[in-house]
């Protein structure tokens, strides 16, 4: 019998912290041996996967403009079907059906966010023309770049920045993974949490017997301070976003919550008290309330949120500068290969990646693609107009695609939709300059926009699955070859369903949300049609990020903070503080760290429940299935039970994790 305080099996326990000099990872999978990874039974899988969650992911992103992750279902699921049919040995086939199913998540995010705006735009356009193939090429193009661009980028983030990032949804993807390999005692916490989580989160989307967040609005007094002061509380009570906390930890989770208390507490209100009298629509014609008659929710979306925009624009191109060496490094490894010089041929399986060779061909020949897509499609055989597009597209998405995967490795969050607005407006901007103007310039920028929007999001998505594959000791080179598969299935899925949903409900009859699209479109008819962007506060930002790395602070976490709202940054702070505690109770580190490696399951089994009962919840709301009482949500008194259930969970952690004694 085990004792309480003995390690479960699992990852090594150097898995999530540093290395110390000489020391050296041995993943779970030994890298002196070969496993079942890619065969019929893995491909198939991941194939119906990549199918299932792009139709489901697609249909909830554009009906609630939420987007859930992919990567930790496909994970449970994967296990469940290992478990059900007794396959043997079946960690590596689960690793690749994770890896090409979550194509699904990535490639949605891509398109949702920019293509739907194309059919939201031609109805006051009617010249506009959209079809399946520029919304399928555009996708697929785009997540082939992200994937050949992320590659050379892979040992940098996964092997020689290990045990510095907290990769919060690997993370838990990991777990998942490892609890079906091992059983026993890792399942068990695990399987645990992810029940609790998953029925809490189960509750609050699909019955509504509590409120999804907690506010200062709960009182007359919060509503007037809101009202007046445009100053207010929110934290989501959700259970995913509190294991989502637990995991990023204390550090960044304090870095990104300033962030997002500089905007709502200070410059919110800041903006209410100099400009309150004025209407401030110089960036949004439609506009046509004074800013004191804005909520603080319009202020920040209309004016504060580009700040953080702008700040993570500026913290990507810091990050790009300090990553020069790494871009360098990679690009003279392609060319000396290209001039025929070999990399070492004793390199151990888990570090083995496609070829520098094969990713530099397969990246000018996906740009020739996307050049020639460009042309006889988007820019109507117009030569400037094209050479133009495609340094910008092949720019932004090679540059950024280190800052989407440092933003995943941070909090789990890709600021993909921040990124692509600025892709965007810089296209627009250009395009114009150059003499495309008009619905055709419209339909350019978003399709580049769409390209770079899917590039980022796939090179974000990607490094989680790389550092999954690290930990558990993949084969880098079979995940690389076979995302192409994944992302191949999930673009013809989501460009179907788009084209889909359109004809069955259309993108602005207010049955489907479409936000991120509906902001795309909000924000380029102007540009096009010669109304400037909001520079000054991109500017603000830019300069804040600049003192920030000045001062030694992470610009990117803080700039993440400004840019995510309030209340999905909070509950990150109170899961890093949970994780402080549960870890500095004891003066054994031992002990802590066990305590940290019981509460790191906890997390993760939130986070998978919360993830799984959110596509059950997807497709009951498919299926019109609503059991929530509106009037109920209303009542401050559901925000007051919130707080309540809240403040269980998490007691709940806390004492879980803290059962290993001395």
């Amino acid at each position: 019998m085990k004792e309480e305080n003995e390690k479960p099996a699992g990852l090594p326990e150097n898995a999530f912290r540093p290395l110390k000099p000489g020391e050296k990872y041995e993943p779970l999978m030994s890298p002196g041996k070969t496993y079942p990874e890619v065969n019929l039974w893995s491909v198939s899988w991941g194939i119906v996967m990549a199918v299932i969650f792009s139709a489901a992911a697609a249909y909830l992103g554009l009906k609630v403009g939420q987007v859930f992750e992919a990567a930790i279902p496909i994970a449970i699921i994967a296990v469940g079907i290992s478990s059900a049919t007794k396959r043997k040995g079946a960690l590596g086939e689960n690793v690749m059906i994770q890896s090409i199913g979550a194509c699904s998540g990535v490639i949605v995010a891509g398109a949702i966010f920019t293509l739907p705006a194309l059919y939201i735009l031609q109805e006051k356009y009617p010249e506009m023309t959209v079809n399946f193939m520029q919304m399928f090429i555009s996708s697929l193009l785009g997540g082939i770049l992200g994937i050949l661009f992320l590659i050379p980028f892979r040992k940098y983030f996964v092997k020689e920045k290990h045990g510095e990032y907290p990769f919060p949804e690997a993370t838990a993807s990991t777990q998942v993974l490892v609890s079906g390999a091992k059983g026993g005692d890792q399942a068990k916490p695990l399987l645990m949490a992810g029940l609790v989580g998953g029925l809490y989160d189960f509750i609050v989307g699909t019955f509504g017997w509590w409120n999804e967040n907690f506010t200062s609005r709960i009182c007359g007094l919060g509503e007037t301070v809101a009202d007046k002061f445009k100053l207010v509380f929110k934290i989501n009570t959700g259970a995913a976003v509190l294991g989502l906390g637990y995991i990023v930890g204390l550090k960044y989770a304090a870095i990104i919550c300033a962030g997002s208390v500089a905007v709502w507490w200070i410059i919110v209100p800041g903006i209410s008290l100099l400009w309150g009298d004025q209407v401030l629509n110089a960036w949004n014609p439609s506009i046509s309330m004074a800013v004191k008659d804005m909520s603080p929710e319009m202020i920040f979306s209309e004016y504060a949120k580009s700040i953080g925009i702008g700040g993570i624009a500026m913290a990507g191109i810091i990050g790009i500068v300090r990553s020069w060496g790494i871009i360098k490094s990679a690009v003279g490894l392609a060319a000396s290969e290209m001039k025929g010089k070999k990399s070492e041929d004793n390199v151990e399986r888990t570090q083995k990646d496609l070829s520098m060779k094969i990713i530099a061909f397969g990246s000018i020949f996906t740009l020739l693609l996307t050049l020639a897509f460009f042309y006889f499609d988007v820019m109507e055989g117009n030569v400037l107009h094209t050479i133009v597009a495609i340094i910008l597209v092949a720019g932004i998405s090679f540059l950024f695609t280190t800052v989407a995967a440092n933003a995943i490795a941070i909090v789990g969050t890709n600021p993909v939709s921040g990124m692509t607005l600025m892709t965007l407006i810089l296209a627009s901007v250009i395009m114009v300059a150059v003499g495309l103007k008009g619905a055709g310039g419209m339909v350019a920028a978003l399709v580049m926009g769409g390209v770079v929007c899917t590039a980022l999001s796939m090179a974000g998505g990607f490094i989680t699955d790389l550092k999954i594959g690290y930990w558990l000791g993949s084969t880098p080179k079979k995940q690389e070859t076979w995302k192409f598969l994944g992302t191949l299935v999930s673009a013809a899925t989501v460009g179907g369903v788009i084209m889909v949903l359109n004809d069955s409900y259309g993108f602005t009859s207010g049955q489907l949300a479409a936000p991120q699209a509906n902001a795309m479109a909000a924000v380029i008819d102007p540009l096009m049609n010669g109304v400037s962007a909001p520079w000054l506060l991109y500017g603000i930002g830019a300069l804040l990020a600049l003192v920030l790395t000045f001062c030694k602070v992470p610009a990117l976490a803080f700039a993440l903070g400004m840019f995510i709202p309030l209340e999905l940054n909070l509950p990150l702070l109170v899961g890093g503080a949970i994780n402080w505690y549960v870890t500095s109770r004891s003066k054994d580190s031992s002990i802590n760290n066990a305590r940290q490696e019981k509460g790191t399951l906890l997390a993760s089994g939130f986070i998978a429940g919360g993830a799984l009962m959110g596509v059950v919840s997807a497709v009951m709301r498919y299926c019109d299935v609503n059991f929530i009482n509106e009037e109920w949500l209303a009542n401050p008194m559901s925000q007051m039970v919130s707080l309540i259930v809240y403040i269980l969970l998490i007691a709940y952690m806390i004492k879980a994790s803290m059962k290993i004694k001395s």
